[in-house]
């Protein structure tokens, strides 16, 4: 016969046989929970690398540009704004129906000032290499057709640049005409990748269509030679260019608007 101690031995050993099998059934979840959504991340993770490296350099699609170009913001924390306010003043509006006459001088030296809220960025530009590109903002620059536009994309992953030239800043504006790709086999442009300090513009996709707006390199990202390289960020120009790379993007995803608030308050053209 049993007697009471051993049974109540018996029933604490029971008792902890099958709390040891409740905890090992709630590990063996726990590890296929966390396996399911460590599998769905990294799916996440690289399809957000796929979409930086092949849709982040496009603009003046009057159809489809605004979705790709512009993420949908998500509620990230910011970095304080490094820059100023914009100084008062709206962008313009006008477009044109045909590329402007070529009337720069291919075989001297032209540079373009972008005088922004977050400080002025000084671009060498190519006219003999890109003689259509550097004229063509040459003569929107003289019609202020960049002044008070923002910088509407910064992308902080995959390919680092900070994108610009749209007055209506939501990635799909344009001045009404195109003109053609250039220089895209520039000595600068190894193996596929375009260096820090590079200008180049934005298009569609397509080739040849390439309108107002650009791009601004400001660390080393692998492209394939599809958009005109037209200019080199000077020294100066570069840290601009980290001051709002530094304050990130909007989305917290490595490609949407930036934090800074960068307005293009002035953009010039010297020729020299």
């Amino acid at each position: 016969m049993v007697s009471q101690e051993q049974r109540r031995r018996q029933l604490a050993r029971e008792k902890f046989l099958r709390q040891q099998q409740r905890r090992t059934s709630a590990r063996r979840k726990s590890r296929a929970r966390n396996a399911a959504i460590a599998s769905v991340l990294g799916v996440v993770l690289i399809g957000s690398a796929a979409l930086y490296a092949a849709g982040a350099l496009k603009g003046d699609d009057k159809t489809t540009a605004g979705a790709e170009v512009t993420p949908s913001p998500a509620e990230t924390s910011k970095a304080p704004d490094p820059c100023a306010k914009p100084a008062p003043g709206e962008p313009a509006t006008k477009t044109w129906d045909k590329e402007p006459e070529l009337t720069i001088d291919k075989s001297a030296s032209y540079t373009m000032r972008l005088a922004t809220t977050c400080g002025d960025v000084d671009i060498a530009l190519k006219a003999s290499a890109a003689p259509h590109t550097v004229n063509s903002f040459d003569f929107l620059a003289s019609k202020g057709y960049f002044d008070h536009t923002p910088c509407h994309r910064l992308t902080t992953g995959g390919i680092y640049v900070l994108q610009c030239g749209d007055p209506t800043g939501q990635g799909n504006g344009g001045p009404g005409y195109t003109i053609p790709d250039e220089n895209l086999k520039d000595e600068s442009l190894k193996g596929d990748v375009y260096p820090a300090g590079t200008v180049a513009m934005a298009n569609t996709g397509q080739p040849g269509s390439g309108g107002s707006q650009f791009f601004l390199v400001y660390q080393d990202s692998p492209l394939p030679p599809s958009y005109t390289p037209f200019g080199t960020v000077s020294e100066a120009g570069m840290k601009v260019l980290k001051k709002i790379s530094d304050a990130g993007e909007n989305t917290g995803a490595g490609d949407g608007a930036p934090n800074a608030t960068v307005v293009i308050d002035k953009a010039t053209v010297t020729k020299s």
